[in-house]
């Protein structure tokens, strides 16, 4: 029963993790493209 539960907090923090890493990948994106806007290419 423990490894059960262990297991689903394990597999939320990695999916979170994900997640979070998608989000700051989109965040560094549009950062990166206002960057290239603000000096004209």
């Amino acid at each position: 029963m423990k490894k059960i539960i262990a297991l689903t907090i394990i597999a939320t923090f990695v999916l979170t993790g994900c997640n979070t890493v998608a989000g700051i990948g989109k965040d560094v994106q549009k950062a990166g493209q206002a960057v290239q806007g603000a000096s004209g290419h």
